[in-house]
């Protein structure tokens, strides 16, 4: 603000300097806030933000996160809530590079997006959200690798990954629905398609190799259903879940 301001310009400025120093609160889930034993209801935000004129609970663009675009691609949530994507990337270089199908490479590329959304049995959200916008198999590819990476297969060279002995112990049993999982995947006619998801599963990816989404770009545009509303606006069962990662600390 300057002497040379009229009233009326002075209040436009002030308000725009309020707006640009608003601190936002953010809502833990309820499911987060129990891990941490706190069962203590939501936070009071209006009487938060009476104690602190400048609070907001954060419901539009998370100011933490890049801003996505009006009508988001697949490769815009790679560029700009994937990151780091690089074991996702790579993995998708290997397929290729050991000539399996343009499906099974796209496969290997989002075998692990659900977890963007949720660790458990992320592999069945990783083919719920991209489900309406593949193929069937690369669907069960993506929803099957889960269950078959605890399962050896010496046939096509895959062995129990020596990382999951450090990380559940040598005496780890599967859980039932995943013993069922497995069962089922390996007697169903694409059973090779999900195997090959976990063939090319790199545990141990160079950090050194800087692997980029646009050298996907053509397998993508043959084989991934862009919707031209952009994933989280085009009304499908899983718009909802698409949109939870454009904004995902929105409370409602």
């Amino acid at each position: 603000m300057n002497a040379t301001m009229n009233v009326a310009q002075r209040a436009d400025a002030l308000e725009a300097e309020m707006a640009a120093e608003l601190d936002y609160i953010v809502v833990k889930s309820r499911l987060h806030a129990l891990a941490e034993a706190d069962m203590s209801p939501p936070p009071n935000a209006g009487a938060m933000i009476r104690a602190n004129p400048k609070l907001r609970v954060l419901m539009g663009d998370d100011p933490r996160l890049p801003a996505m675009p009006e009508k988001p691609t697949l490769i815009d949530f790679f560029k700009l809530r994937f990151p780091p994507a690089a074991h996702l990337l790579q993995s998708a270089r290997l397929a290729r590079k050991n000539g399996l199908s343009e499906e099974i490479i796209l496969a290997c590329l989002l075998h692990d997006t659900g977890q963007y959304l949720c660790f458990a049995d992320h592999g069945y959200w990783g083919a719920q959200i991209v489900e309406p916008y593949v193929s069937e198999r690369v669907a069960f590819a993506i929803r099957y690798h889960q269950a078959l990476r605890f399962y050896p297969d010496h046939s096509v060279g895959y062995d129990y990954p020596e990382g999951y002995l450090l990380m559940f112990g040598s005496d780890y049993v599967p859980l039932p629905h995943v013993q069922a999982a497995y069962s089922y995947a390996r007697n169903h006619k694409w059973y090779m398609d999900a195997r090959m998801v976990t063939t090319n599963d790199l545990y141990s990816f160079d950090p050194n190799v800087q692997v980029e989404i646009d050298e996907f770009t053509d397998i993508i545009g043959r084989h991934f259903k862009q919707p031209k509303e952009g994933l989280g606006n085009d009304n499908t069962p899983v718009s909802h879940m698409w949109r939870s990662m454009v904004i995902p600390d929105a409370p409602l």
